[in-house]
Formats: structure tokens, C-alpha cells, sequence
């Protein structure tokens, strides 16, 4: 039983991974080899806003928070929208 939830939860962790590098990418470094683990310290949050069934806005404050005040960004308003929206029915692609 706890294979399972470990296996899913690999499964969410990889697929947050991809959506953070691919396309959210706030700082441009999805090309760099070197550079593929940028954002992987933010995956254990959004894990948990993700299983605690956070609602979509929550999860796009996060980001716009890393993004505009962490990062020190001006920000990409619509792609990070977009990212949540992904991130947000990744749920309903892994279960």
C-alpha cells in the first residue's frame, strides 16, 4: 500500500517538475541542461497545495509570489495563469 502512494506521489512530483521547467519558466532556463532543478525546490508546496485540493487561485498566488517578489521579476501574468490552470487539473490526469 505504500508503494502506491509513494509511486504516485513520484508521479506528481515529476510532472510538476516538467510543468515548472516547460512552461512556467519564469527565468528562462528550461534549455539548460545544468540548470533543469531551478524551480524543484518549490515542487513540495505545491504538492501539498495540489492533495489538499487547493483551489486554482491559491496555487497561481504561489507562483506569482516566486515569480514577481522571490525572483524580483516583473512578471508574466497570462503564462503563470496558465501554469496554475496546468498544475491545477494535474490531479485529475494522475489519479
Amino acid at each position: 500500500m505504500m508503494s502506491i502512494h509513494l509511486d504516485k506521489a513520484k508521479l506528481f512530483h515529476k510532472a510538476i517538475h516538467r510543468i515548472l521547467i516547460e512552461e512556467w519558466d519564469p527565468i528562462g532556463v528550461g534549455d539548460i541542461i545544468e540548470a533543469q532543478d531551478e524551480y524543484d525546490s518549490y515542487i513540495p508546496q505545491i504538492y501539498k497545495m495540489l492533495i489538499s485540493r487547493k483551489p486554482k487561485y491559491e496555487i497561481f498566488k504561489y507562483l506569482w509570489l516566486l515569480e514577481t517578489e522571490h525572483m524580483g521579476l516583473s512578471g508574466n501574468r497570462q503564462q503563470t495563469e496558465q501554469c496554475a490552470e496546468r498544475l491545477f487539473n494535474l490531479p485529475k490526469e494522475i489519479i
